[in-house]
């Protein structure tokens, strides 16, 4: 931290005591903000990044060494963080724009022990933001979403959930926080929809079986069904590993030649 533990509360105070109106786009609570004290007082927070601007901001850019807030200055969001004597511009920069366009270019290069998701609300607007960020979160590091009662954020909330890179910490209000632990990362270039844990739980059997005959219609042809077998990535291997059991993909793979099926069974042992 770059503040001792007594002025962060004295600091968050005086940060609650602003006007709930501080500027024209709304501003966290105090519950929120005294629950990112709570978590955060024993973190060493070297690198945090958010979207939006206002009572976070002010609070973030003494919790942090380093602090980025992505912002648009609608209702003078960024001026009034500016122009408060509370905040301590030495440690914040501000990347000014819609997180649309300026948080995929931005250059991340320290991982993240804090993110607050809060910018523009609309769909897939978080999930935009949620894609950029959660490559650099650090392991032991907060992720907090706000507004997760809009229906399009419940969505990425209820991803959360059940997204085995994240433990769920708690609910304050209508914000959530999560911890990453120590699940290895989920590749952000390639494709694993299997892997994750919102569509293992909810993946019907129809859906594993009509990917299989899928599959399978794909190498009718036997030249081609064997350079795909020798050509087999992780992705298919995690695939076939993962659903070996499910007695759907057990059903349709017994449709595979017999020569197939000793083939993946050798490629997998």
């Amino acid at each position: 931290m770059t503040t001792s533990v007594q002025q962060i509360d004295k600091i968050l105070e005086e940060v609650s005591d602003l006007p709930h109106d501080l500027h024209g786009c709304g501003v966290m609570g105090d519950e929120v903000l005294n629950a990112i004290v709570r978590h955060t007082k024993d973190m060493k927070i070297n690198n945090s990044a958010e979207t939006g601007s206002g009572k976070t901001t002010l609070l973030l850019s003494h919790i942090s060494n380093h602090h980025v807030a992505f912002s648009i200055d609608f209702g003078d969001s960024i001026g009034v963080v500016r122009r408060s004597p509370l905040f301590n511009s030495a440690t914040t920069l501000f990347v000014e724009g819609p997180t649309q366009k300026t948080v995929p270019i931005y250059k991340f290069e320290n991982k993240l022990q804090f993110v607050l998701i809060d910018g523009p609300h609309g769909y897939p607007f978080p999930e935009i933001e949620y894609y950029f960020f959660y490559q650099h979160i650090d392991t032991g590091g907060l992720l907090v979403v706000d507004d997760v009662h809009i229906p399009t954020i419940n969505n990425l909330f209820d991803f959360l959930m059940e997204e085995e890179m994240f433990d769920f910490v708690e609910m304050v209000g209508t914000t959530a926080f999560f911890r990453r632990n120590e699940t290895p990362l989920f590749e952000p270039y390639a494709d694993g929809w299997w892997l994750q844990g919102y569509n293992k739980n909810r993946a019907g059997l129809d859906i594993l079986a009509e990917y299989t005959i899928q599959w399978k219609k794909n190498y009718k042809n036997k030249a081609s069904l064997n350079n795909k077998i020798r050509n087999f990535d992780s992705e298919d291997k995690q695939y076939i590993k993962i659903n070996r059991n499910n007695p759907y993909f057990k059903a349709v793979k017994s449709l595979f030649p017999t020569s197939l099926k000793k083939k993946i069974v050798k490629l997998l042992s």
